[in-house]
């Protein structure tokens, strides 16, 4: 197996993995999605809301605030020694106590953690007018995106990573033209391969190529090039090893299970 990063900035992600099938490319996507554990706000105790927004609109607001956080520091609810009652090794409150005429915005809410904070402070809750206020205590807890889609850390997808081939086309500039990512190129008149990676496997350019079958495309089934965009509670690479290990115990109790079996 060969893993080589594609390109990297401080929410996106996108890499190749050589020598794995569809199975393990759909494998990874999934518990990236729904299984890697994020905080995010669950319960919202509301004190003061004179706002035009009703509290279940600014409750499902906060749900949706990305929360940056270490989650090595805190327990699933359901797995904590409290039993999903609630105690400070499973969930933490933050608080938010603002008097209008302002923004409210997410960077208002203050956590009992300091470590919890707004992966984006400047995403707006709510707009207070004069003599208006919004008062309230919300309750975070780990999750994941089984559970809720708040709880999902990233959106991830992945495609086959394409194999292009040029022979002899006698009709370079027709081929150049009708591909919609722009892949080929011409060097001397002749029709070149530019950029591999960009191509959707389409097809227009085997369509019209001529000589039939002077262009050849094909999809690598062993090869995958996947793309990861961070929500902001954790990097892309911290999602992937959760991801990795969340997979790694699975096959560990898998194995278990079966030298169990009689």
């Amino acid at each position: 197996m060969e893993i080589k990063v594609v390109n990297k900035d401080k929410s996106n992600l996108s890499f190749t993995v050589d020598g794995i099938d569809s199975v393990f490319a759909n494998t990874i996507r999934r518990i990236s999605l729904v299984e890697v554990p994020t905080m995010a706000v669950d319960e919202v105790e509301f004190l003061k809301n004179s706002g035009a927004l009703y509290d279940e609109i600014i409750a499902h607001r906060l749900g949706l605030v990305p929360l940056v956080s270490d989650i090595d520091s805190y327990n699933v609810k359901e797995d904590c020694k409290c039993k999903g009652k609630g105690c400070a090794s499973c969930q933490t409150t933050l608080s938010l106590d603002v008097k209008g005429p302002c923004t409210v915005y997410a960077s208002d809410l203050k956590s009992k953690d300091p470590a919890i904070k707004a992966a984006f402070p400047k995403m707006p809750i709510t707009i207070l007018l004069k003599d208006q206020a919004l008062k309230l205590i919300a309750t975070a807890k780990l999750g994941n995106g089984k559970k809720h889609t708040k709880f999902s850390p990233c959106h991830i997808h992945y495609r086959l990573h394409p194999e292009v081939k040029v022979e002899n086309s006698k009709n370079a500039d027709a081929v150049e033209k009708i591909c919609p990512t722009h892949v080929f190129s011409k060097d001397g008149g002749k029709l070149k391969v530019k950029n591999e990676m960009d191509c959707i496997l389409c097809n227009a350019c085997v369509d019209i190529a001529e000589p039939s079958g002077s262009v050849k495309v094909e999809g690598n089934k062993n090869k995958f090039i996947f793309f990861m965009e961070s929500f902001g509670q954790l990097d892309n690479k911290r999602v992937m090893q959760e991801a990795l290990k969340i997979f790694d115990s699975k096959l560990d109790d898998f194995s278990k299970s079966i030298k169990k079996v009689k």
